[in-house]
């Protein structure tokens, strides 16, 4: 007799007796099944569930972690399961085999459906089970390489017939920007690996993609686009023209073509659709060759207005309240890729002025802003942040941005630079926003002078937007309806009757990834004087947290649980980035 769902959870250690009683009531309260039960309460994932109920059935679990959910290219299975029936049936075909068709699908008890696929394919098949979002993801990455212009340009029919000339003079424009709407015409290894590159980056810039990544392994071609945070497989170009696509963006980037051992940094312009993008590279060499990365910063996707990027009314208030004072420190903290620089030359653009004289100290300068003297470090000649600061208070600021505090020496300087009249606004690496105060007490800060100089601190993360065409309201489960009134931090608590959430559904018009670009999320604590008073004496955080609470500020995942509420994204995004507070 086959063994019930919860047991090979518990077997499994992914759940115990008492959240599997819970889960149980929780089932019969819904009527929904036991899988479906622990995953609303988030009890367990959609992966352990799925490899439970392949546990159970005998079907073996596929996944792109182990390899069996990667579709074989050139046996025409786009043909064979024609993408819109992929997606309506949330079935993705992996290979062909004996004149058999595996194919995984997310329940394999669903005979209609195994009789539908039969009948698209004219095949027997053979199942697998995977999870509804690992094989939507698949979908999206397999069928829409079908068509890319990637492919176009790979199979040789990418702008073949609208003319011109093949030398690179024809594509670089005066001022020495590469022009991605110029063509080249030529079919030498040379030309077709340059048509290569520019394809790539035209789609990557159409995708709304930040980072391009292009690798070698040992029997296989990788290219990536990460689009909202998260990498998407796309049609990898023939092995034997990457190291000519490497060279030719080493050359656009002026770095050492000859050189293949060590690590080069480099960066170039392109011109597209009558806008100027800024490319940064990076090459890394790996035990299969080259790996390029190539961070995309398109100046016109940028919103530098501090009312659209996420804040909170009141914590907009509060962030500009402290922008506005004459002299003090600002910090905001948060992983590398938040979106810190952005909420910064936001409130930069907000408070610019011809009386005032703004200087950043930034490494890189990824937005170049009008009427802001930008300076980028370079270490290598000894201009870093502490001296480049130094000399900033010569050249009489009123606001200066430092790009991050690495160090002791240029924490020092931030803060002698606000007690002698100046505005210094400064990131930090911390898990959260109250944490930035024993990092820099660590750094060597005095706590009588960190109290009185500090203005505020703020930390940030990036979800996902719903798309705004496809969003499907529900009703919060139990589950998920107790962990928002525990967190959220609203007073008086809304009405949970009331509640309606958002979950992603998928279509064309965000490529049926279910969302459509991202926002920020905040906690921002203004320096309240009895913050300033704890700060003082003990440098407490969960006494600074109590305090900052108190006069009505919240935490990341309170902030998260507001823009939940506002329908801009999914729970299942949300607590992705934010963490409960100890």
């Amino acid at each position: 007799m086959a063994k019930k769902l919860g047991e090979i959870m518990i077997q499994s250690g992914w759940i115990d007796e008492e959240k599997l009683n819970k889960a149980l009531k929780f089932q019969q309260q819904q009527g929904c099944l036991i899988g479906e039960a622990l995953i609303k309460l988030h009890y367990a994932s959609e992966e352990q569930v799925a490899q439970a109920l392949g546990k159970q059935l005998g079907i073996p679990y596929a996944s792109k972690e182990n390899q069996i959910l990667n579709p074989e290219k050139g046996q025409g299975l786009e043909k064979v399961i024609p993408e819109k029936f992929a997606r309506d049936h949330a079935v993705i075909p992996i290979f062909i085999e004996d004149g058999v068709l595996a194919a995984a699908v997310t329940d394999p008890t669903n005979i209609m459906m195994l009789d539908n696929i039969k009948l698209v394919s004219g095949m027997e098949v053979h199942l697998y089970i995977s999870t509804k979002a690992q094989i939507l993801k698949v979908i999206d990455s397999f069928y829409q390489s079908q068509t890319s212009l990637i492919d176009k340009v790979i199979d040789g029919g990418a702008d073949s017939s609208k003319g011109g000339d093949s030398s690179e003079a024809d594509v670089i424009t005066a001022d020495g920007k590469l022009d991605l709407d110029k063509v080249i015409i030529g079919d030498s290894k040379g030309a077709q690996s340059i048509k290569l590159v520019n394809a790539i980056m035209k789609q990557a810039i159409s995708e709304r993609t930040s980072d391009i990544h292009l690798e070698k392994f040992d029997e296989k071609v990788s290219l990536r686009l990460r689009i909202d945070g998260v990498l998407y497989e796309r049609s990898a170009p023939p092995n034997e023209l990457v190291d000519a696509m490497i060279s030719r963006v080493k050359i656009l980037s002026k770095l050492d073509i000859s050189e293949r051992r060590l690590p080069q940094d480099g960066s170039f312009s392109i011109k597209y659709q009558n806008r100027v993008i800024e490319i940064r590279v990076s090459v890394c060499p790996t035990v299969f060759g080259e790996k390029l990365v190539m961070r995309i910063l398109d100046r016109g996707s940028v919103e530098l207005n501090v009312s659209l990027i996420g804040f909170e009314a009141r914590q907009k208030e509060d962030f500009l309240k402290a922008a506005a004072a004459p002299n003090g420190l600002i910090f905001l903290t948060g992983p590398t890729g938040s979106g810190k620089t952005t909420t910064l030359n936001a409130v930069l653009n907000t408070i610019k002025s011809p009386e005032l004289n703004i200087m950043t100290l930034e490494d890189p300068v990824e937005i170049k802003m009008e009427g802001i003297s930008q300076v980028q470090i370079k270490p290598q000649i000894g201009l870093t942040f502490a001296s480049g600061l130094r000399s900033f208070l010569r050249q009489d600021p009123d606001v200066i941005l430092v790009g991050e505090v690495r160090d002791n020496e240029t924490a020092e300087a931030c803060l002698k630079a606000a007690m002698t009249g100046h505005l210094v606004l400064s990131t930090l690496h911390t898990n959260s926003a109250l944490e930035a105060v024993p990092r820099l007490l660590d750094m060597g800060i005095e706590r009588y002078l960190l109290a009185s100089t500090l203005l505020c601190l703020a930390a940030q993360r990036l979800v996902r937007q719903l798309c705004p065409d496809c969003k499907t309201p529900y009703r919060p489960p139990a589950g998920e309806l107790d962990q928002f009134l525990t967190e959220c931090m609203i007073n008086p608590l809304p009405d949970p009757s009331k509640l309606s959430f958002y979950k992603p559904k998928g279509c064309p018009k965000c490529n049926n990834m279910g969302y459509k670009g991202r926002k920020a999320i905040y906690e921002v604590y203004f320096n309240t004087e009895e913050m300033k008073r704890i700060i003082y004496k003990d440098a407490d955080v969960q006494a600074l947290a109590a305090s900052a609470a108190k006069s009505g500020a919240w935490n990341l995942r309170a902030s998260g649980w507001r823009k939940v509420m506002a329908g801009v994204t999914s729970v299942e995004d949300m607590l992705s980035v934010t963490v409960t507070e100890r």
